[in-house]
């Protein structure tokens, strides 16, 4: 993208980059503010309003007072500190023999749970409810009698509710669900919804997320733990080196 000259103040230009680049500096929330042309027409002010500042701070020598001095000292311990945390943590790595042997001792937590596919047919009442299962013992369609009669929004896909694990459902329809075979067909399920015919679809039983699918997702729990362990052992080690005093 072309750097274009924005505006100029006291001779020095601001470009689109410094734009950019201040807008970074925002929260997320408060840039969002600036996203119409408008907005950023509002933030290229408050850029030029600020260079004012700047040019009015050089002209009465502000650099050279003692304020100017302690907030300088203040910068520069933090990016001080900053670039030696960044100097710990760059020496960091992760081997693949950690990464395997870490899935291995933490196999419980990547597990998928056991889910449900199921489709079924709401009424509100007990009556609507029989009506359905006669239609369905007679040899109608589960999805035929499903957009015809239920009251659910997934009547449109033939009362197709996709697949659910425990916790997602209410109690009363997620045990009946569960207690189905593949194919096999409820009777009637009250729920505070109403009554449901619930038909299971499909089933998968729980399995082990594989390693390559979490990989980087275990990287990045070891870095964090190796982080925090190797700035422990740093500030340990300077509390030694250093005096420290607390009142």
């Amino acid at each position: 993208m072309e750097n274009s000259v924005l505006a100029k103040v006291n001779g020095k230009e601001i470009t689109q980059q410094d734009v950019d680049f201040f807008l970074n500096t925002l929260g997320p929330e408060q840039a969002a503010q600036f996203g119409s042309p408008e907005g950023m027409q509002q933030l290229l002010q408050e850029i030029i309003n600020q260079e004012l500042l700047y040019f009015e701070a050089v002209e009465d020598r502000l650099s050279e007072t003692k304020a100017f001095e302690e907030e300088l000292e203040r910068l520069k311990g933090h990016i001080l500190k900053t670039l030696k945390i960044r100097e710990i943590f760059e020496a960091i790595d992760v081997t693949d023999d950690e990464v395997e042997e870490y899935y291995g001792a933490n196999q419980a937590r990547y597990q998928k749970p056991a889910q449900v596919k199921a489709s079924h047919i709401l009424v509100k009442s007990e009556e609507e409810g029989q009506d359905v299962l006669k239609r369905l013992e007679a040899g109608e369609g589960f999805d035929e009698v499903a957009m015809a009669v239920s009251t659910c929004p997934s009547r449109e896909k033939g009362g197709d509710l996709g697949y659910f694990g425990k916790g997602q459902m209410v109690p009363e329809f997620e045990e009946a669900a569960f207690n189905l075979s593949v194919g096999q067909m409820s009777g009637l399920v009250k729920t505070q919804f109403g009554f449901h015919v619930i038909q299971l679809t499909d089933k998968k039983e729980p399995e082990t997320t594989a390693l390559e699918e979490i990989k980087p997702r275990i990287e990045h729990e070891i870095v964090t733990r190796k982080q925090a362990q190797a700035y422990q052992d740093k500030v340990n080690a300077l509390r030694a080196k250093y005096p420290v005093e607390t009142y």
